[in-house]
């Protein structure tokens, strides 16, 4: 038995080295039997020393796996894993082993094809008894297997044991030899390097990519700031550099396109927690893509105005736009906006992670809507004040090299670990996802109040990006034209709110389109702002408003062909003035010839270019005395304006009157008597004040008290100029040749005029 047992391991040993001599070693037995020296650190995939998997990890996986495996046509079908689909997922508290177990169940699902040929080619599946629906269980265990160079489990102390993984595991390890073997002959028959040459490029790439990913980090303006954390870590002994290209060791950086955004080398995560910002919540771990959605908002967010957000997103995302807003309008505490958050596609545990999360964080401006988005709409009083929607829809996930974890920390559809782990999206469930997107974004567009909509999504397909945005324009467009108020649905794209330094790859100022292909540096994604256009400003004449009023019968037909305000007062300005001027020179040679007729020792004239005035007194001088002072006491007692059709001081022609009135002070160099105070004449200098067309004075009557005339002798002094025969008229005194002309340019006398009305007495 002894000699038996010697020549079986120099035979297994043999095969090991004929195995090693690839790129990777293959181990065939136990390590007792095979001088195989035991798993390098990083094989310690648990982080904590041992090998393998608590059973509850295990359990988990499975089932995620038997959910979303690839069902094979009949006939192409090797392995059964039963009929049964959606079974629920058993309970892990623990955040880092529920993200173990689906990373375990992704990695079986991307090797699904790989583990079903070694089940077959080692007779595993044919021997052992094993149920269907425990299937999912023997790959996921299988896989973990295979990465632990089919070492034992190492015990994990007081772990629960849960006996279905235990007897799987058991059947795998009798059949560790054949199934390793199994292993050699695929990685020999295809000529694989490694079991990752087996998958598709795109997933390979993308599980490349994952493994170097940065750090990003955002700085929570509630708690801390941006110098602050800064500081923090340059005296713990980090280094700050300049662009994300030379993260090395132990430095960090600020992101080219958000300023809170702080980025590490991945393998810096311990050394952060030892400077304690993320313990105190004042720096959070989140990718980059979570952090531009928040920032957008911010951007184009007005004064007063809340938020909606829809979609599939975290706590940490709901809190850092929550944050955002606060520390924007942090100056007007009173009205601060609110965050309202629709939580109908969220599970009851996602709603009340996402509840936890807010409260934890001190965040008092978010509330949650149960209700389905697609039944909320501008007459909901709770979102009267909504004026942005951010909307991050399901998608497809298809530019994030680490889909998992992205999965579980922004609460995203499961169901697509399936399509990810084979490179591409079924064209059913692609369709399925662009028509939810275009069903929300639509219905974001119809809120009458909201001023913009942020669309957000990581996917690296047109068809969830560019042509949603660009149909749902369309949509609202012609939405707007069939319904004929342009304003309601009236968008349009926005530039990126987010600037790309020189030193930065981004969008050019251009693109209205903000998209980041998926590198070793981050992953991909696309935001898109549609903001509405500011309703057109319609410079409308009055009689374009009368009119339009009038053919909806608002104001009963009232005429709109008035001339306007200001047309009607540069016409009458322009008609009345040379009509004015002609008529008024008789008026003023009437009056200055009157004032040549009477004494020297009258104390004060009452002067009037009015034509009513004139032709009583004139009319007066040809009767006796007593009717004479009648006449003069019915023109003194009567108001110079009784009826504005007589009244030559209309308020038409107040700016003349006045200015004519000034005029005739200096040549006649006499004063005005009132009834109650006596004022000085104006200088000859005062200049004419043009009074301001929206204050218009309603003219008072006024009352002219005339002296006493006497008229002792109709004949001329000696020194007069003027010769009269004895057959004096009064009315025939004056004649045509002694009219004093007005000067059109000043609107008074001019000069020769004020020479030759000189006084003759």
């Amino acid at each position: 038995m002894v000699k038996n047992k010697s020549n079986r391991s120099s035979k297994l040993k043999k095969a090991g080295s004929q195995i090693t001599s690839s790129t990777d070693a293959t181990p065939l037995d136990d390590p007792a039997d095979s001088d195989i020296p035991a798993a390098p650190p990083e094989l310690q995939t648990t982080g904590q020393g041992q090998l393998g998997f608590p059973d509850r990890v295990y359990l988990l996986a499975a089932t995620v796996f038997q959910n979303n495996h690839l069902e094979k046509p009949a006939a192409h079908r090797l392995v059964n894993y039963g009929k049964e689909r959606g079974v629920p997922l058993p309970e892990v508290k623990d955040e880092e082993m529920q993200r173990i177990a689906y990373e375990l169940a992704f990695n079986a699902l991307k090797y699904q094809e790989l583990l079903e040929d070694i089940m077959i080619d080692s007779c595993f599946y044919l021997t052992q008894p094993i149920p269907g629906d425990q299937m999912g269980l023997v790959a996921v265990i299988l896989y973990d297997f295979q990465d632990r160079k089919f070492l034992p489990r190492e015990s994990l102390g007081e772990e629960e044991i849960i006996q279905e993984v235990r007897d799987v595991e058991s059947c795998l390890f009798r059949f560790k030899t054949k199934l390793a073997a199994s292993l050699a002959r695929c990685r020999i028959k295809h000529d694989l390097l490694s079991i990752e040459y087996i998958l598709p490029e795109s997933v390979k790439t993308k599980q490349e990519r994952s493994s170097s990913l940065p750090l990003y980090t955002w700085v929570n303006p509630l708690k801390s700031s941006l110098d602050e954390v800064q500081s923090v870590l340059q005296n713990a002994g980090f280094l700050q550099v300049e662009s994300i290209g030379q993260l090395e060791a132990q430095t960090f950086c600020q992101d080219p396109h958000c300023e809170d955004i702080l980025v590490f080398p991945a393998q810096l995560k311990a050394q952060l927690y030892s400077t304690k910002l993320l313990s105190n919540h004042k720096l959070i771990i989140q990718d980059k893509f979570c952090s531009l959605g928040p920032n957008a908002v911010c951007s184009v967010l007005p004064e007063e105005g809340d938020v909606l957000m829809v979609g599939c997103f975290s706590g940490l995302t709901v809190y850092h736009t929550a944050s955002l807003i606060a520390e924007k309008h942090k100056a007007n505490c009173n009205s601060l906006p609110t965050v309202y958050v629709c939580v109908s596609d969220c599970t009851d545990a996602q709603r009340e992670d996402l509840q936890q999360t807010v409260s934890a964080m001190g965040c008092k401006n978010v509330k949650l809507i149960r209700g389905v988005f697609q039944s909320l709409d501008g007459s909901d009083k709770q979102l009267q004040k909504v004026r942005v929607v951010l909307l991050t829809p399901k998608c497809s996930v298809s530019a994030v090299s680490n889909p998992v974890e992205f999965i579980l920390q922004e609460n995203g559809d499961t169901d697509l670990l399936q399509d990810l782990s084979q490179g591409s999206i079924g064209k059913n469930k692609l369709e399925a996802l662009v028509a939810q997107q275009r069903k929300d974004i639509d219905h974001a567009l119809k809120f009458p109040k909201v001023l913009a909509v942020v669309y957000s999504t990581c996917s690296s397909y047109p068809e969830e990006n560019e042509e949603v945005v660009s149909r749902a324009l369309e949509q609202a467009k012609a939405r707007s034209e069939q319904e004929g108020e342009p304003k309601q649905a009236n968008f349009r794209l926005s530039p990126s709110p987010f600037s790309s330094p020189n030193n930065a790859k981004g969008p050019e100022e251009t693109d209205p389109f903000f998209m980041l292909e998926p590198s070793e540096h981050s992953n991909g994604c696309f935001l898109a702002v549609l903001t509405r256009e500011p309703e057109p400003v319609v410079n409308e004449t009055p009689q374009e408003v009368l009119a339009r009023a009038n053919a909806k019968g608002i104001l009963d037909k009232i005429n709109s062909n008035h001339p306007t305000r200001k047309g009607h007062h540069g016409h009458t300005n322009r008609m009345k003035k040379p009509a004015h001027a002609h008529t008024s020179q008789p008026h003023l040679s009437v009056c200055i010839q009157s004032k040549n007729q009477e004494t020297k020792g009258s104390n004060s004239t009452t002067l009037c270019g009015h034509q009513e005035f004139t032709n009583r007194r004139q009319s007066s001088l040809g009767k006796p005395k007593a009717l004479r002072l009648q006449a003069l006491k019915n023109t003194v007692s009567s108001p110079l304006s009784s009826s504005k059709p007589e009244s030559s001081c209309s308020s038409s022609s107040k700016l003349e009157n006045s200015t004519l009135t000034k005029s005739i002070y200096p040549v006649l160099n006499t004063t005005t008597t009132s009834t109650t105070t006596r004022h000085p004449n104006p200088p000859p200098t005062t200049p004419v004040v043009r009074p301001r067309r929206a204050q218009q004075e309603v003219l008072k009557p006024m009352v002219l008290v005339l002296p006493p005339v006497h008229f002792p002798n109709f004949f001329p002094p000696q020194h007069s100029r003027t010769r009269f025969s004895p057959s004096f008229n009064y009315n025939k005194w004056r004649t045509p040749a002694q009219t004093v002309p007005l000067s059109r340019s000043s609107g008074g006398l001019s000069k020769d005029a004020m020479v030759k009305s000189r006084p003759l007495f």
